[in-house]
């Protein structure tokens, strides 16, 4: 059940921020479609990392898919359950600094710090820094749009979220609808240096 406005405490992002999100998403998706065996992190290691991010913006819908998903892989309920309160103790050891990371990531709306990207790249082959901020690119969409849509429920309920707006969630709830097409057409017809490092 959606929670009243007292009880809302997912984070909201609007469509400037998904925006940003899908943009920087698009222009990095070859580094998850590029590389084999030692270059790329397995299922179980990813669906980790989108329960990781999951945990900090609080999307209802992205935590059941998650879920459900990361059950099939093989992951135990009580490792989920852990990583669904942002409890890290019950993964792998190797994979540690890279959940810490996508919290951060999540916590600091999409703007981790200079320290933290320096520890991610300290820790992780090129490639596989690249996939890792990939995927929380991918889960923090996600997140943006499931709780947009929840706010939007809340409104249509009577009870609208503090520091949200119709506008807003509309925005983020329509927005992909042409932010993936203009953005992919820019991508293949102006491939541009400066999004290299867009978030």
């Amino acid at each position: 059940m959606v929670g009243t406005e007292e009880q809302y405490l997912k984070r909201l992002y609007g469509p400037d921020d998904l925006h940003v999100q899908i943009k920087a998403m698009i222009w990095h998706v070859n580094d998850i479609l590029v590389g084999e065996g030692e270059l790329r992190i397995n299922k179980t290691f990813v669906e980790r990392i989108m329960m990781a991010v999951t945990e900090v913006n609080g999307c209802r819908y992205c935590s059941y898919f998650h879920t459900q998903v990361a059950l099939k892989e093989g992951l135990n309920r009580a490792e989920i359950d852990h990583l669904l309160s942002g409890c890290l103790e019950e993964a792998p050891e190797e994979e540690i600094p890279a959940l810490y990371f996508a919290q951060h990531y999540a916590d600091s709306g999409g703007l981790p710090s200079t320290h933290a990207i320096q520890c991610l790249q300290e820790t992780y082959s090129i490639q596989k820094v690249k996939q890792i901020r990939e995927y929380i690119r991918i889960i923090m969409i996600g997140n943006t749009w499931g709780n947009a849509f929840d706010a939007f429920l809340v409104r249509i309920h009577g009870k609208p979220v503090a520091g949200s707006s119709l506008g807003k969630e509309l925005g983020v709830i329509f927005g992909p609808l042409w932010m993936i097409p203009a953005v992919m057409l820019k991508y293949v017809f102006n491939r541009s240096p400066s999004f290299s490092e867009v978030r």
